[in-house]
């Protein structure tokens, strides 16, 4: 059974201050990191549609090397790009960062792409 953690549960991992009366979160990347993978595991994985899209998987995941599909997904599959499918599938953003417009894929995507629907990799 797949769910959510309790927000109580991900406000015990959150470094909490108050800064001008402002509450703001202060972890660290890797605490960010970790608070992102266990609100992914609330996330339902179609195991056998994952392995079919990333095939190069299959084989780590039946030796072993890799726990399992989900287990790949939750803890870097998430964070992943597939930067030269991106410029493929966004000229524009190939033609900016080639006039220096744009510094990257990766950095154009946090900015604008999400934003815009752009998918970050193959869908």
């Amino acid at each position: 059974m797949n769910q959510v953690p309790p927000f109580q549960y991900l406000k015990q991992r959150l470094s909490i201050v108050a800064v001008g009366g402002v509450l703001k979160v202060n972890n660290s990347y890797d605490e960010f990191l970790e608070i992102v993978s266990t609100l992914l595991r609330g996330v339902a994985v179609d195991e056998a549609w994952y392995l079919s899209q990333y095939s190069h998987l299959a084989e780590v995941v039946k030796t072993g090397e890799v726990k399992s599909a989900r287990n790949h997904f939750i803890h870097s599959g998430y964070f992943e790009m597939d930067e030269a499918w991106y410029l493929s599938e966004n000229p524009d953003v190939a033609e900016g960062i080639e006039r220096g417009e744009i510094q990257s894929a990766l950095r154009h995507y946090f900015e604008h792409g999400y934003g815009e629907g752009r998918l970050c990799s193959p869908p």
